[in-house]
């Protein structure tokens, strides 16, 4: 079953990624006017690209976690089987 979810499982993970980015894009506009700052660019402050990579981050990680978790449900839902381990380890 594993195989099978696959391709559902990097379909979900494109999903999550633009989401993800929009996400992103509409909290950091809260807080700055200008775009976020990026690794790449030359003149920046460390502290503010800090702050845009933590919260690119967490935010990534959570809609990542949520598609993925719903992106399961569903396939549990069709096939009756769940794709992935029932309970974390104790």
């Amino acid at each position: 079953m594993k195989l099978a979810f696959m391709p559902i499982s990097i379909g979900a993970g494109f999903l999550a990624a633009a989401v993800g980015k929009k996400a992103f894009e509409r909290i950091w506009a809260l807080f700055d006017e200008e775009e976020p700052p990026d690794a790449q660019h030359r003149d920046i402050r460390l502290v503010k690209l800090a702050v845009a990579l933590l919260i690119e981050g967490a935010i990534f990680r959570l809609v990542r976690g949520l598609v993925d978790h719903g992106a399961r449900r569903g396939f549990a839902r069709v096939t009756g089987t769940w794709p992935g381990e029932e309970a974390p380890e104790s």
